[in-house]
């Protein structure tokens, strides 16, 4: 999205979302009717959890409200004229969002907080991962040369091929105090602070050599892919998050206990260094990252199926407007009760309005009795 929707909508055929998330769930919130009580559902991108604070369920609310106004009337007001230019009638992207039959969403509850969820929304988290392969017989011989300290798996993600020589070089200064081996995918320069323990590799098999059982820890820019890969191996993070969605994430894996967090942009080489020998030598969080690697594989079907399922389920029935909540067709205002409460509130107001006038004309009346008999 967008753009999909609008194809399935003019082909008149349905459609299934797989989505991440949105910010401040705004497209989950008002297309697909996800509740979302600002009370204990922290919004993406806020770095919190679900054990809120009043201020920050202040900043819930008020971070909830401006991203609803700033999607209406700063992102969507072209979309919406395009979409009814398009289709040939009035209608809004959201409108059109909101007929997705299926949300497969790419989390699930070994990592999201609790929270309301419906019918056509299914979560499918971890749907890539798979037990881990044979490695690579040169990659393999240098894992296990690390004898019982075993290896530091280490990757910011495919979007990140460099680092200033700085930054490069304090990295590569904190793994070369590590005891254990790293395998660094890394497309930059040779940081000069190399150690002779550590390996730079264009590409690694980030799922294998998770799954590895030498593999100590996993040093991760917090993407949600590299994120599940850990989850399914039960494999505790030092998160280095930079952008989107991956200061929520470390955020939520340091939250159940599974991971230590570190800015990239004060990072030093202590830093890291004391963060690595923190989740590899504190058992408690690779206790944490087994319990929720039990809970994802504890499930009646795995993700995959799951997906696949749902996808088949709608092809079969051409649809699943039988799980769609009744929210679509009620305005905002009708959700909230707004129009319950107004007329509850204009009844209580009468009724007050009522005793209060015969209160002071019964009062009226005994003054003027007790006058005149004082007459």
């Amino acid at each position: 999205m967008p753009g999909g929707e609008l194809f399935a909508e003019k082909l008149g055929i349905p459609f299934v979302y797989t989505f991440r998330f949105s910010i401040g769930n705004t497209v989950e919130r008002l297309c697909g009717g996800l509740p979302a009580p600002p009370s204990y559902v922290p919004a993406i991108l806020s770095r919190q959890t679900d054990s809120l604070s009043f201020m920050e369920r202040l900043q819930n609310i008020i971070f909830y409200a401006a991203m609803d106004i700033l999607y209406h009337h700063a992102l969507w007001g072209e979309w919406d004229q395009y979409y009814s230019d398009v289709l040939g009638r009035p209608t809004t992207l959201c409108e059109t969002m909101g007929k997705a039959e299926m949300w497969l969403i790419r989390t699930y509850w070994d990592f999201e907080f609790p929270r309301p969820f419906l019918p056509n929304f299914e979560f499918v988290g971890g749907l890539h991962c798979q037990p881990a392969k044979p490695l690579p017989k040169e990659m393999e011989e240098f894992v296990q040369s690390s004898g019982e300290h075993g290896i530091v798996v280490f990757s910011l993600g495919s979007m990140v091929y460099n680092l200033t020589d700085e930054k490069s070089n304090i990295i590569a200064g904190a793994l070369s105090q590590l005891p254990q081996k790293v395998l660094w995918r890394y497309k930059g320069r040779k940081p000069e602070t190399l150690g002779s323990n550590t390996r730079i590799y264009d590409w690694i098999p980030q799922n294998d050599l998770l799954g590895h059982p030498l593999t100590k820890a996993f040093i991760t820019h917090g993407g949600t892919n590299g994120i599940y890969e850990a989850i399914y191996h039960g494999v505790p993070l030092v998160g280095i998050p930079m952008f989107a969605d991956q200061h929520d994430n470390i955020a939520h894996m340091r939250a159940k206990g599974a991971a230590v967090e570190l800015d990239f942009g004060t990072l030093k080489t202590h830093d890291l260094v004391d963060a690595v020998n923190t989740v590899i030598n504190n058992s408690t969080y690779k206790e944490n990252a087994l319990r929720l690697s039990r809970i994802h594989h504890d499930q009646p079907m795995k993700p995959l199926d799951r997906a696949v399922f749902w996808i088949e389920f709608v092809m079969r029935h051409k649809g699943a407007k039988h799980l769609r909540p009744a929210s679509h067709h009620l305005t905002w205002y009708q959700y909230h009760c707004l129009d319950v409460l107004a007329f509850l509130f204009t009844c209580a107001a009468i009724a007050v309005f009522i005793l209060v006038k015969c209160c002071l004309f019964c009062c009226n009346k005994c003054g003027r009795i007790t006058k005149k008999k004082k007459e």
